[in-house]
């Protein structure tokens, strides 16, 4: 199944921002609204003084003038680095006048770093913001925030850190239903890298361990906040985790064929069917389920499971027009030996069952079952 990603915009109406990794986010939404206080003006230097003014060759009074020009353009220099360190923002309490102006400022600051897409200078800003006034207006914004700018840069260690931190100290905030969301997605995403993004690799053939703990998350949310406007986001990715782990347990049951581990990979194929009926993995599950029956010379339960599929899916795709299930071009496709492809498929082809049909009861079978 296909999920499409939606995103349910924050109350601020900034536009969703998206991860390096095709996921989307949304930014914290504001709590609280603020006045904004005119900014002091920044002094500029003065003008350098020409570099020959005054300069006398061959004589004392001229080498004095060198050297003093010299130094005047060393300090500018010195001054012009100071100033592009500084560039975008205001790092010193004094800039900013009083405590209040101070405060303000500098979640404006951040919010421009924000606005541009600079997410790691919006960290330090967001960072020094909250650790000079822990207990001011805009210090759970601040939190909120700073789960947001960790997720994009894919720094997903310290958006759980941020989001777990929030959650903690602010469990009845209005909007600590965000937290939880971002932790959810910030799990998601762990295994979403760029090699991911463009080699198209299969998910479910990898490490599960983060998907299964975004799913919790996500379940936490909607459990938790049922009404939440990240909750139906949330019940769409779950949807997408149920069949990455169904898919992933296929894989796992399809191996167990490859190896002749029947018993173990109808087993496998059971626990697809019993826990993720709902997948688009089932169909898949009962055929291998039917197979390893069948490897196991276990006839009756092989057809009981082909009547399942039957009836259930009756479009699968190894059903031919006489509706009988043709496992040899899955079988062939799956376990097939280098003798195989080298001799085009003459030697070395594995071993199938023939087309399985489905055996119709008899009169005294019905009435055992009955």
């Amino acid at each position: 199944m296909t999920m499409t990603d939606s995103n349910n915009g924050p109350a601020t109406g900034k536009q969703p921002a998206e991860h390096s990794a095709g996921w989307t986010a949304t930014i914290a939404p504001n709590v609280q609204a603020y006045a904004v206080t005119p900014r002091m003006k920044r002094p500029t230097l003065p003008p350098q003084a020409s570099r020959h003014s005054g300069r006398t060759f061959g004589s004392a009074g001229g080498r004095w003038t060198t050297a003093l020009n010299r130094g005047v353009i060393a300090v500018a220099l010195l001054a012009t680095i100071a100033g592009c360190a500084r560039f975008g923002g205001r790092d010193d309490p004094e800039d900013y006048g009083s405590p209040d102006a101070t405060q303000q400022a500098l979640y404006e600051d951040a919010q421009k770093s924000l606005a541009t897409g600079n997410y790691a200078d919006s960290i330090v800003r967001l960072e020094r913001l909250e650790a000079r006034f822990p207990f001011g207006a805009f210090a759970e914004q601040a939190q909120l925030e700073l789960i947001f700018a960790h997720h994009m840069v894919g720094e997903h260690d310290s958006t759980q850190a941020a989001a777990d931190r929030f959650i903690r100290l602010h469990p009845q905030h209005p909007k600590v239903d965000y937290a939880y969301y971002m932790r959810g997605l910030s799990s998601l995403a762990r295994d979403r890298g760029i090699f991911r993004r463009f080699l198209g690799t299969d998910i479910s053939r990898r490490d599960i361990t983060n998907i299964k703990q975004a799913f919790a998350q996500f379940n936490e949310l909607v459990t938790s906040f049922p009404g939440s406007a990240y909750a139906k986001d949330a019940r769409q990715r779950m949807i997408y985790i149920r069949n990455v782990l169904a898919a992933h347990e296929l894989n796992v049951a399809s191996y167990y064929l490859g190896r002749r581990a029947y018993v173990a990979a109808a087993n496998r194929a059971r626990y697809v069917i019993e826990n993720f009926s709902q997948t688009t993995a089932a169909p898949e599950a009962l055929a291998l389920l039917i197979e390893a029956n069948w490897q196991l010379g276990l006839d009756d339960a092989a057809h009981d499971a082909l009547e399942v599929l039957a009836l259930n899916f009756p479009a699968y795709h190894a059903f031919d027009q006489e509706g009988q299930l043709v496992l040899r071009k899955i079988i062939d496709n799956r376990e097939r030996s280098w003798l195989n492809m080298v001799t085009f498929g003459l030697l070395g082809r594995p071993q199938a069952p023939p087309p399985l049909t489905i055996r119709q009861h008899s009169a005294t079978d019905q009435r055992s079952a009955s």
